[in-house]
């Protein structure tokens, strides 16, 4: 686990999120969310480069909710998929929910495949306002809500953030790296090794 954050530049990478935590927050409690957010994300661990949806995605971090849980870090607890809320005569899904035991909050994520939008914030926020209303206790400090996205423009994320008055969080993620094309360029085509692969058959038989 060690050298695997270390390959993933973990310490760069720890409490970088762009995020309103310290004007919605108190303050140890504002240091202490943001230090469980990452910027951006390393989803290393699952094949998909491209060509995929936020479904997909989804389907990808739930069949491997361990390593995912590994690289959101120390105290998270997986509370569900689309999670279900009932919000007056309506029902709202949360793209995944989890619980951090170690600052006893909530933690709304919502993935988006592509670039961070400013209306991508609206949702969120109601998605935390209605966990706040339903799941929170007075046990529990307010929730937080995190968008991890393909990609952002940091000022227009940080101009977004102003607007709001609940604690949210914005991230990019980063999926397996494909192979440069001057690499790929030189590496053999299935045909060429399918057929390299007869010709050690045929000399085979020959032997």
């Amino acid at each position: 686990m060690l050298l695997n954050f270390l390959k993933t530049d973990l310490y760069e990478r720890s409490g970088k999120a762009i995020s309103n935590f310290n004007s919605t927050l108190p303050a140890l409690q504002s240091d202490l969310a943001q230090q469980i957010t990452k910027d951006p994300y390393v989803f290393d661990f699952f094949a998909i480069t491209e060509n995929y949806n936020e479904r997909e995605l989804e389907d990808a971090l739930v069949a491997n909710v361990t390593k995912f849980l590994v690289e959101l870090g120390t105290g998270f607890a997986f509370m569900g998929r689309q999670y279900r809320l009932q919000v007056g005569t309506k029902e709202a899904f949360i793209d995944l929910l989890f619980y951090n035991t170690r600052i006893h909050v909530y933690c709304c994520i919502e993935l988006k495949t592509g670039s961070f939008k400013p209306e991508y914030l609206g949702q969120l926020g109601f998605y935390v306002s209605a966990v706040n209303h339903q799941l929170k206790t007075e046990q529990d400090n307010p929730t937080i809500g995190l968008l991890i996205c393909r990609d952002k423009d940091n000022i227009e994320a940080q101009y977004s953030l102003e607007g709001y008055n609940l604690p949210l969080g914005i991230s990019e993620y980063e999926l397996s790296k494909l192979i440069p094309t001057e690499i790929k360029s030189s590496l053999p085509s299935i045909e060429e090794i399918e057929s390299s692969l007869e010709q050690l058959s045929e000399n085979n038989e020959v032997l």
